[in-house]
This record gives C-alpha cells, sequence and structure tokens, in this order.
C-alpha cells in the first residue's frame, strides 16, 4: 500500500487525507507542524497543496528525502535550474495547476478547437474562471492553461464569489457561430483524486527523474494503456 505525505491541510488537503486510509497517511503537516527529512522518508511520495510562499521551506527537506512529490501550488515561480536539480539527484516531481483528471481531458479539447479555429473567419476567444472568494491568484492558474493549451491568443476575466470550486468557461465568438466548453469543479475531492493519482505514477520505474507537467505524466500514462 503507497503511503502519501500530505503537506498542506487547506480545502484540497484535507480532501487529500479524507480520501486515503489512515495508515497511507503521513503526517499530515501543515505551518504548525513542518514536514523533516527523516518524516518525509516514512511515505513512499509526497502530495503538496501549498501557497506559494510556503514552498521556499519545503524544497531542501524533500530534495533531501528524496521522495517523488506531486504539486498543487499556483501563483509560484519555479527556478530554471529546478528540473536539472532533480534529474543529477534522481528524483521526480510534477506540478499541476489543477490535478482534475476530466481536465485533461479538457485539455486534449482546447487544443483541438485552437488548432481548427483558422477554419473560422475572425474569432474571438474568450476564457472566464469563476472561484471561491478566498482564492489569492487571479487569473487562475488554470486559466492561463487553458489559453496556453488552445495556443491562440484570448481574453481572460475572472470572478470571485461563495465558495466555487471552479468554473472554467471558453467561448469562441464570429459574427455568425459561437462555440463554448465548459469545466465544473463540484467537489474538491477531484483535485485530491488526481493528486493521488500523479503521485502515485511518479512511484512507478518508468517515469524519469526530473520536474514534469502533470499533462505530460497524464499523456505518457494514456499512450501505455
Amino acid at each position: 500500500m503507497t503511503k502519501f505525505a500530505v503537506i498542506g491541510t487547506g480545502k484540497t488537503g484535507g480532501k487529500v487525507v479524507e480520501i486515503l486510509d489512515d495508515e497511507q497517511v503521513v503526517g499530515p503537516f501543515n505551518s504548525s507542524q513542518k514536514p523533516t527529512a527523516n518524516a518525509l522518508n516514512q511515505a513512499d511520495a509526497a502530495i503538496l497543496f501549498v501557497p506559494g510562499a510556503a514552498v521556499e521551506d519545503l524544497v531542501e527537506p524533500l530534495i533531501t528525502s528524496g521522495i517523488p512529490a506531486a504539486w498543487g501550488t499556483t501563483g509560484y515561480e519555479w527556478p530554471e535550474d529546478l528540473d536539472k536539480r532533480l534529474r543529477i539527484q534522481g528524483i521526480k516531481w510534477l506540478h499541476a495547476a489543477n490535478f482534475s483528471l476530466g481536465m485533461s481531458i479538457v485539455r486534449r479539447c482546447l487544443k483541438v478547437i485552437g488548432q481548427s479555429s483558422p477554419v473560422l473567419t475572425d474569432p474571438s476567444f474568450h476564457i472566464h474562471e469563476i472561484h471561491h472568494i478566498h482564492k489569492q491568484d487571479a487569473p487562475s492558474g488554470t486559466a492561463l492553461s487553458w489559453q496556453e493549451w488552445l495556443g491562440r491568443e484570448a481574453e481572460i476575466s475572472s470572478e470571485r464569489k461563495g465558495d466555487v470550486k471552479g468554473i472554467h468557461r471558453l467561448e469562441v465568438k464570429t459574427e455568425t457561430e459561437s462555440i463554448r466548453l465548459e469545466h465544473q469543479a463540484h467537489d474538491r475531492k477531484i483535485f485530491a483524486q488526481g493528486a493521488v493519482w500523479a503521485a502515485e505514477q511518479l512511484t512507478k520505474p518508468e517515469i524519469e527523474p526530473g520536474f514534469h507537467d502533470f499533462s505530460t505524466i497524464f499523456d505518457y500514462i494514456m499512450q501505455q494503456s
């Protein structure tokens, strides 16, 4: 049974603890109970849902432990040499703006829309995202990823209200027609489930050391299925 060090006990980190069996959880860790390399060594992989400001204090203990890590942190600029450093030390990390497995399917749809849109006459692209009032970054990391996956210049707008788990919507509009694609998260459990799935993939020998994007791992595993 795979054991996971759960770092970050907020709304999503709490969901990770909730879906795992008690014997699978190492920690959980947070700002009051910070992980050490020795504590992390009790786990097969780490799952982190922490704000960008907390990353610096966690990098060294994780690297020292050498365990794989799945990061759900947004709003942080990762060092350019991180991939090289991890590869040299034989460590596997990945990061994601959104761990929803359904979102990975949406990513493929967006690529098709972006690649096919030249057949349309003067299309405009608008991405709108809605999140809970406590979300700090705007636009969300996922909205920025949607534009990247689309591969087209798009207007991005953000809205914060209530306890919305996450709604992302693309509208492609021309003078004569509109295309809409929407993904809505109903429960933060989808992010926890995706993070557990991703962290477990990192424990497999066929995944090479380095700093991976979640989408790369998802596509690789789908190709092997």
